[in-house]
């Protein structure tokens, strides 16, 4: 039976903090939590809720009474529609506060943990225009916004290049500039649109799986590579070459044009030919003097500069001395395993996927490095006693799990190898506060340190050091 949520108003509600998933919260008047994601902690407000629970109500914010002395002006003139930089109109120095509160938070309450000294979180240099990957995808329906929908005017073609408005998928916002890529992401975006419109090349249409241009990524580089791959979604050569040779000449920049003929019904490339129309089929980032290899299938860290700052500070919690053998958890292609190996005797990689320990091999070839092995296998499956065997007993661990955290079965195998230090880098807190009080009774955190990846956004990474009880 359905649950009825029945909608009410309440008014000069006080946002008191910034919650779990970018939400802030207030408190109703029968004292029940409200949580709600278009306000800035100190705002007073009225709130329309839209979903009761049990403990909690979920609303949005409809009357502003005060504004809070901790928001600033958002920079991007697509704040609010996006959804994707939910905190630009949040003060930096305070996004990171309720980020470093976040993960002590989460830490003590969730895993029950008994924190060191905290060190204060590292925030980014540059907190606009850090990505180095984004994916826009094409659109024949684009979403309007209110003020055109009550307009009387002409809206002109319906065509869009941008974002899936949050929540619905066959919905693209048009974006004008996106202040999360550093240019000539905007410029070559705004090129391709006018461009295709110019020449009719059709806008997909994700309902009726009609049209020709579904996606565009752009990868760019510290090095000043840039990659830029345009996903069709049939093969009609005249219409991709034309488009193809356009933004070859127009931006010569590109080092890496590739292109992707996607007839499925979604628009992932892992399961797809991707092509090389010019240029090399891949770029290349650089960390210290390492070099890796980035095709369009790669990972790679998105924010290229705190990347580096977030593998120096696990490679110094793992405090080698050239004399310990590292097992690398979840290493995917490779980037800890390869900048840690210089300061270890030897390093081991595991990855369930098989490509990215392909790239791992290739990019720890290309640097050089003959003290890292990379081993493809399920994690809660992979450490039997053969392997531990046939590897080594690990004096160190250096885990980097997905946002789910690790599967109970492999901290059991952690806890049974039993090495002298784990270094556990997350980008969940919640998760890793889960598994950290799994291990707690044989290990002690004596060290933590947050990391903002990902200014205006709630996102946040976490490196914790655990030492043997």
């Amino acid at each position: 039976m359905a649950r009825k949520n029945k909608k009410q108003i309440f008014t000069n509600v006080e946002v008191v903090d910034a919650g779990a998933k970018g939400k802030v919260i207030g408190k109703a008047a029968d004292g029940k939590v409200i949580f709600m994601p278009n306000a800035v902690p100190g705002d007073v407000v009225d709130v329309q809720t839209f979903k009761k629970r049990k403990a909690y109500y979920e609303g949005k914010a409809t009357v502003f009474h005060k504004l809070s002395s901790k928001r600033t002006e958002p920079a991007c003139q697509h704040f609010g529609v996006c959804g994707g930089c939910k905190w630009q109109n949040m003060g930096y120095e305070h996004q990171l506060y309720y980020k470093q509160k976040e993960v002590t938070n989460n830490l003590t309450r969730i895993g029950h943990i008994e924190l060191p000294e905290v060190t204060p979180i590292l925030g980014c240099k540059d907190p606009y225009f850090y990505r180095n990957k984004m994916e826009f995808s094409f659109s024949d329906s684009r979403w309007l916004t209110l003020e055109e929908i009550q307009s009387d005017r002409d809206l002109g073609d319906r065509n869009a290049l941008g974002f899936h408005i949050p929540g619905m998928w066959d919905k693209i916002l048009d974006i004008k500039k996106c202040h999360l890529q550093a240019d000539p992401s905007n410029a070559i975006r705004n090129a391709v649109k006018e461009f295709a419109i110019a020449n009719d090349l059709e806008f997909f249409n994700t309902r009726n799986q009609q049209g020709l241009l579904r996606t565009m990524m752009i990868r760019t580089s510290s090095t000043g590579d840039i990659m830029v791959m345009i996903q069709f979604f049939k093969e009609d050569k005249a219409k991709r070459e034309l488009l193809l040779d356009y933004l070859a000449e127009t931006f010569p920049e590109i080092t890496s044009l590739q292109y992707v003929v996607n007839e499925k019904a979604n628009d992932t490339i892992y399961d797809q030919d991707v092509i090389c129309y010019k240029g090399d089929d891949h770029i290349f980032e650089e960390m210290e003097v390492l070099q890796f290899k980035i095709n369009a299938k790669s990972f790679y860290q998105t924010n290229s500069e705190q990347a580096y700052e977030l593998y120096k500070i696990t490679r110094d919690f793992a405090g080698l001395t050239g004399t310990e053998l590292v097992y690398d958890l979840y290493t995917g292609t490779g980037t800890i395993a390869q900048f840690v190996a210089k300061k270890a005797q030897k390093v081991v990689g595991v990855e369930a996927v098989p490509d990215a320990i392909l790239a791992a091999k290739a990019n720890a070839q290309l640097n050089g490095i003959n003290n890292v092995d990379f081993y493809v296998g399920d994690m809660k499956n992979v450490f039997n006693q053969d392997f531990i065997k046939t590897h080594g007993q690990p004096d160190v661990i250096i885990t980097d799990p997905p946002r789910d955290g690790m599967h109970k079965d492999v901290v059991n195998q952690i806890l049974n190898i039993a090495p002298k230090k784990i270094v556990y880098v997350s980008c969940n807190s919640a998760t890793q506060a889960r598994d950290l009080q799994l291990m707690d009774a044989q290990y002690k955190v004596t060290r933590t340190q947050a990391v903002d990846m990902f200014p205006q956004t709630h996102h946040v990474e976490n490196v914790v050091l655990l030492e043997r009880r």
